[in-house]
């Protein structure tokens, strides 16, 4: 299993299941929560051995109708990829605000550091 489909089932239970990796459908109803790759550590050895474990920031987005609702997810958001036995996760600050004219949607955007098996 990658560390994006563990990301994907830590996080299926929120937002009616509308979980997406990278960018979501253009006409998917909010709330919904979109999650990609953003960087991370690159854990090397002097060695040149393979590390067993992978590192990587994970940003994820919740989107809503009002700010409460997003405000709400992002807790959810927060406590499921936390609490997760499949990969070790550290929030990387608190979440921050948005909003989408386009789509009038309210949302939140937190940076998470994941490690993972490889």
């Amino acid at each position: 299993m990658t560390v994006e489909s563990s990301i994907l089932a830590a996080l299926t239970s929120l937002a009616g299941g509308r979980v997406y990796p990278d960018l979501a459908p253009s006409a998917v109803a909010a709330p919904y929560i979109v999650y990609q790759q953003v960087g991370g550590e690159a854990p090397t050895f002097l060695e040149r051995a393979v590390p067993s474990k992978q590192n990587g920031r994970f940003q994820v987005n919740a989107w809503a109708t009002t700010r409460v609702a997003a405000a709400a997810l992002a807790v959810q958001i927060e406590s499921a990829m936390t609490l997760a036995t499949a990969f070790d996760c550290k929030p990387l600050g608190a979440p921050v605000a948005l909003y989408d004219e386009e789509t009038q949607l309210r949302g939140t955007t937190q940076d998470f550091s994941v490690w993972s098996t490889r």
